[in-house]
């Protein structure tokens, strides 16, 4: 019995990962799409896939985000941010879900990343640069932030907004570590010395 069952979850699986996933391009500028598509297609390339109908189907999952979170910030505009933020909560998870049945976490991660700058890695491995002190709690604390702004970033209409949720978490950041003591315009000026004497 046992065996059935798992035969049948991978019946499901395979035919999950088989299935062609559309691109929602019907009724949008061709070259608005193309635009798109080579912005998905950037971020699936850094992922290495060896199969072409995989890499193609997490391409379309990825510009079909790109254009769902178009239509939804066309849709209510900056005069209606509760019902935009209520909208965009509704979908958010909807990505991670599809991606799921493609790529394992890393890849994912991976996709987040690329859909938002790489501002997380970037920004944790600054923070760490910085202060090289920081305890290993104080570390998982900052990181838990990033992931949280990558995750509100993620749903930005723009670079300006993706941004912009990097750096209030990191204000956040910075006034959680002044209150733990450190001082951050003096962590600051030794690292730019610290970064000078590397460039030399």
């Amino acid at each position: 019995m046992r065996n059935v069952f798992y035969t049948a979850i991978l019946l499901l699986f395979t035919l999950s990962t088989s299935a062609q996933v559309a691109l929602n391009a019907d009724g949008r500028d061709p070259q608005y799409v193309e635009t798109i598509k080579g912005r998905a297609q950037k971020i699936v390339d850094g992922l290495q896939l060896n199969d072409a109908k995989k890499a193609e189907n997490v391409r379309n999952i990825i510009a079909n985000r790109y254009f769902l979170l178009n239509d939804i910030h066309a849709k209510y505009g900056k005069d209606q941010q509760d019902a935009l933020y209520a909208e965009l909560y509704k979908h958010h998870f909807e990505l991670q879900s599809a991606l799921a049945a493609y790529l394992n976490n890393q890849q994912i991660d991976a996709v987040k990343d690329g859909m938002t700058y790489g501002r997380l890695k970037r920004d944790y491995n600054a923070m760490l640069d910085m202060i090289p002190t920081l305890t290993d709690e104080e570390k998982a604390q900052v990181l838990v932030w990033l992931k949280e702004a990558r995750e509100y970033a993620m749903d930005g209409s723009d670079s300006k907004q993706k941004h912009f949720w990097f750096d209030k978490y990191r204000g956040r950041t910075n006034n959680w570590l002044s209150a733990r003591g450190y001082d951050l315009n003096k962590e600051r000026d030794a690292w730019m010395k610290r970064n000078a004497a590397r460039s030399k």
